[in-house]
């Protein structure tokens, strides 16, 4: 795995331990406006990254929500206990 590709995929992976964390808070706390806003600028992050590492290294997962046409294009990649 090269240095772009590693720093992807954990930018991915702390956007969306934000985003857990976030959505357990407002579980409890629905109204507050601030974490809202919070929680929808991580999740736009989120899709973003997702999206530039899918176009540059290939899917991250399968079960029909990859961009990749190919469905079998997953299996090509190492898998993240590989790296």
């Amino acid at each position: 795995m090269d240095e772009t590709q590693q720093t992807l995929l954990y930018n991915l992976q702390a956007v969306s331990f934000v985003l857990v964390d976030l959505q357990l808070y407002l579980d409890t706390h629905p109204q507050d406006a601030n974490l809202l806003q919070d929680y929808a600028a991580y999740a736009q992050r989120q899709r973003m990254l997702h999206r530039a590492y899918e176009e540059r290294f290939g899917p991250l997962n399968d079960y029909g929500c990859a961009r990749s046409n190919r469905i079998d294009a997953w299996v090509e990649e190492p898998w993240p206990w590989q790296f």
